[in-house]
């Protein structure tokens, strides 16, 4: 009996002795040679050597004063901080069984690149364990490979941030042995696995983020054991099914539930309404169906609620206006009916109600107008009648109003006058009547005023000449009279002025070409008289439409100023003189489409500089012209020059007028064009052509800067890069808001010289894009050219292209018959828009599998109108060859002459590729 006792007492003695032996059998010595090996592997060139002097070999002795350490009442290392050094380095050299009692390990803010050893699982006294970038824009870990298998085993951990590295494969299930784990941050990696069953058995997790990965599958119903959970976020993944929201119902802490941008789809469940703790419900960007459930009102502390970008029918629930702390309230491309309830008159904390693209009816209530913390009220693009409430006009913090495309009658309130700090006011395409409001002259911080398509009257008010914020002006098809007042003159930072399809009278007055930073301007249908102002001033525009009006007189010499312009169009006017001498300045101006039809010109038609790539037809109905014969002498060597290449390129076309139209000569064709370009190429000055182009941001709900962009792809490094083309690169740039854009950078070697082919499809995308919105067309956030940095801002679209789809490892698996005919009834509209909705109509000139890009849910999305040509109906549209190779049109290489239905023939040859490529494996 004593025997046993005393082994009983021996083996209880070893038992308490086992740490004390553990941690004595490791010196700080060996930890301190162990770290200065390590550190020795780092790299000098992006950190400042003097930031870790201390650890030396002469300093052994004192490791536990070393910079970044801190130690245990043993002298051994319990925590490691070396976040925020802009070390570059690797974790291949750390000894992790060296470093048994290490609690905090934070790398974050730093350059580590490579795998996680698996090592890491040696850290069984870990509490915290921090790789995350702090400084995003600026530095980052670039942490590859997989999560090790053995992370479980440091079981005491509380806090993982993996996030913002490279991170792939799967997350391990051993994960589950992490009783302890409060916070999980996985997010902004590759990981492309399913989250693992195991995951439900950290049941003291309080975060979890697994955000903008690849992660795919179902959730699992283990997640329901998180009781504990405050934050869950799984936005920006590919998860699919049902929510199973029922599942949730444990989740009685939770704050913030975000799951935006993946494909989850059936309906919101009434479970959802249990959430009384949540303040921010995301789901938008996926494809819910049904209604919006009536227990949404029950979430009584919900600040935020995004349900935008679904399939979600029926009408809104008058319960939400219980939700008195909503700040934001989202319901925008969806199927909503019915009318705008009333009761969102309470929801007086609210910042921000978007109820566009739906379906709505009835009319505006007079109730909104007690939300008197509203930025933006957007109502456009639904069936809404009857006036424009006047208690709108207590909305004296609004930054945007939209309510075009709508129904709605009556006269424009006076009381709109009243919203000081108004931004934009999107009026159009509706039934409104009246004169415009002189109050309107008081909104001296308006940008956009958008008032075209309406019947309005009576003249331009002269108040409108105060808006000298002023961008955008629409006031075009309407039934206004009267002259264009002297005071839009004072409009210096007008960009676009449309005043077509109206009844204005008198002179263009001189005042417009005070305007240096307009870019377009329409005064087409009107009747106006006199002659064509000198306008040599507006040296930034590009679009310039005179036609269908009265005025007489010779084109004036100083349009060669306009250096810029592509689009001229001065028909049926009485515009006299003969054209040679009248249009002789005209000759060194690279203008796409000239029309001077139906106007008093005279003189013999000659044949060189413009007019050998404009036919005749852009010159018909001038009587008092003729043909010359032989060739008439132009003005200049130069443009003799230039004339004899063109006559050259137009020898060579007509050389294949004979052959069947094909592949072989559409080639040739384009080869030639480019040896052409290759001999004498164009190049333009930045800093002379954009004088007046500058940052600007396009979409009113961007919450991000230029700066933000230029830092969030390390000033456009090439590991953020995701495309490459003739114009230049597109980048990916993740934000600090989570935000993911796409970044289409100009290709230059010298931020001084840009090649024109490269500047003309920048100036294209912009000029096309901020005149158009459709749900299968890209959107674009805005573009910059400051300091000789050219790029443009679009939304990113996860799947990238139609091409990468249907000819991708995992393209054709993917892609069943009802995603194909929902891409091909996408697209379909898309151009239907582009050709029927848009005047003048647009032509995009390279419909492509490439430029055709899908959202997660297969929704395409048209892309890269660097091509794209507004079409005149009244002119001839001559143009170059461009477009991709098998994708033209034939009449295209033959005649020169673009059409909407060049467009056609490259969308049939899309939608036969959609429908045939690897379509044997599909039932």
């Amino acid at each position: 009996m004593q025997l046993k006792t005393m082994t009983f007492h021996y083996m209880l003695l070893l038992l308490f002795a086992l740490p004390l032996i553990k941690t004595t059998s490791i010196s700080p010595g060996k930890q301190a040679k162990s770290l200065i090996k390590w550190k020795d592997d780092f790299s000098s060139s992006s950190w400042p050597p003097s930031l870790l002097n201390s650890w030396s070999l002469t300093n052994l002795s004192s490791l536990c004063n070393w910079t970044a350490i801190a130690c245990t009442k043993t002298n051994t290392v319990s925590k490691i901080d070396l976040s925020n050094m802009q070390i570059t380095g690797t974790l291949a050299l750390f000894d992790f069984s060296l470093f048994p009692n290490l609690t905090h390990f934070n790398l974050s803010g730093n350059y580590f690149r490579g795998p996680i050893p698996s090592a890491i699982g040696n850290l069984s006294s870990l509490i915290t364990l921090d790789f995350n970038n702090n400084s995003l824009y600026s530095s980052y870990n670039g942490f590859s490979g997989p999560i090790p298998d053995n992370i479980g085993l440091i079981s005491g951990l509380q806090h993982i941030d993996l996030s913002w590295n490279l991170l792939e494969g799967k997350i391990p299930p051993s994960i589950g042995k992490l009783r302890e784990l409060q916070f999980l941050d996985l997010s902004y990696n590759s990981i492309n696995s399913s989250i693992p069953s195991e995951l439900g058995l950290c049941t003291n997790l309080t975060h979890l983020s697994l955000s903008s990965n690849n992660l795919n599958g179902e959730l699992p119903l283990s997640l329901s054991n998180l009781k504990s959970l405050v934050q869950l976020d799984l936005h920006n993944n590919r998860f699919i099914g049902q929510i199973l929201l029922s599942l949730a119902s444990n989740w009685t802490e939770l704050v913030s539930l975000n799951l935006h941008h993946n494909s989850f789809s059936g309906t919101i469940s009434v479970e959802t309404g249990q959430l009384r703790q949540l303040q921010y419900l995301s789901l938008y960007s996926n494809k819910f169906s049904g209604e919006i459930p009536h227990c949404l009102g029950n979430l009584s502390q919900l600040q935020g609620l995004y349900l935008d970008q679904n399939h979600l029918r029926g009408e809104i629930p008058h319960s939400l206006g219980k939700l008195t702390q909503l700040q934001g309230l989202f319901l925008s491309y969806n199927q909503l009916t019915g009318e705008i309830p009333q009761s969102l008159g309470k929801l007086t904390q609210l910042r921000g109600l978007y109820l566009s693209d739906n379906h709505m009816t009835g009319e505006i209530p007079q109730s909104l107008g007690k939300l008197t913390q509203l930025y933006y009220l957007h109502l456009s693009d639904n069936h809404l009648t009857g006036e424009i409430p006047q208690s709108l006009g207590k909305l004296t913090q609004l930054w945007g109003l939209y309510l075009d495309d709508n129904h709605l009658t009556g006269e424009i309130p006076q009381s709109l006058g009243k919203l000081t700090q108004l931004q934009q006011l999107y009026l159009s395409d509706n039934h409104l009547t009246g004169e415009i409001p002189q109050s309107l002259g008081k909104l001296t911080q308006l940008q956009q005023l958008y008032l075209s398509d309406n019947h309005l009257t009576g003249e331009i008010p002269q108040s409108l000449g105060k808006l000298t914020q002023l961008q955008q002006l629409y006031l075009s098809d309407n039934h206004l009279t009267g002259e264009i007042p002297q005071s839009l003159g004072k409009l210096t930072q007008l960009q676009q002025l449309y005043l077509s399809n109206n009844h204005l009278t008198g002179e263009i007055p001189q005042s417009l070409g005070n305007l240096s930073r307009l870019q377009r301007l329409d005064l087409s249908a009107n009747n106006f008289t006199g002659v064509i102002p000198r306008i040599s001033g507006l040296t930034g525009l590009y679009f310039l439409n005179l036609s269908s009006n009265s005025l007489s007189g010779a084109i004036p010499s100083e349009l060669r100023m306009l250096a810029e312009l592509d689009v001229f169009n001065a028909s049926h006017n009485h515009l006299s003189g003969e054209i040679q001498s009248a249009l002789a300045d005209l000759l060194t101006l690279n203008i796409s489409m000239y029309d001077f039809s139906y106007n008093n010109l005279t003189g013999p038609f000659p044949t060189c500089g413009i007019f050998n790539k404009v036919p005749t037809s852009a010159f018909v109905g001038n009587h008092g012209l003729w043909s010359a014969e032989g060739p008439t002498e132009c003005k200049s060597s130069s443009t003799n020059s230039k004339s004899a290449q063109k006559n050259m390129v137009s020898v060579f076309l007509y050389s294949f007028m004979g052959f069947t139209v094909g592949a072989i000569s559409i080639a040739a064709l384009f080869l030639m064009f480019r040896k052409r370009s290759t001999i004498r190429p164009q190049v333009i000055k930045t800093s002379q052509n954009f004088e007046s182009f500058e940052a600007m941001i396009l979409q009113e709900e961007v919450k991000f800067t230029f700066a933000e962009v230029v830092k969030a792809v390390d000033d456009f490094h090439e590991k953020y890069c995701i495309g490459e083309g003739g114009f230049g690169k597109v980048y990916k740039a993740e934000l600090q808001s989570g935000q993911v854009i796409a970044v289409k950078r100009l290709n230059t070697d010298d931020s001084n010289d840009v090649p024109a082919i490269n500047l003309q499809s920048f100036q294209n995308e912009i000029r096309t894009l901020t005149t158009i919105r459709h749900r299968n067309v890209i959107r674009l956030y805005g573009f910059s050219t400051r300091k000789g940095c050219i790029f443009l801002l679009y939304e990113y679209l996860e799947r990238g292209s139609l091409g990468k789809a249907l000819y991708g490892v995992e393209g054709v698996t993917e892609l069943g018959w009802p995603s194909r005919v929902k891409i091909v009834q996408g697209l379909a509209r898309a151009l239907s828009y582009l050709h029927h909705d848009c005047s003048p109509p647009i032509v995009h000139r390279d419909v492509t599998v490439n430029n055709v890009l899908l959202e997660q849910d297969f929704e395409p999305r048209l892309s890269d109108f660097g091509t794209a040509r507004l079409l005149s109906i009244d002119s001839s549209n001559w143009t170059n060859i461009v477009g991709s190779l098998g994708y033209m049109a034939p009449e295209l290489a033959y005649i020169m002459q673009v059409t909407d239905k060049c467009d056609v023939y490259s969308f049939g040859v899309v939608a036969l590729e959609v429908m045939m490529e690897g379509t044997l494996g599909i039932s």
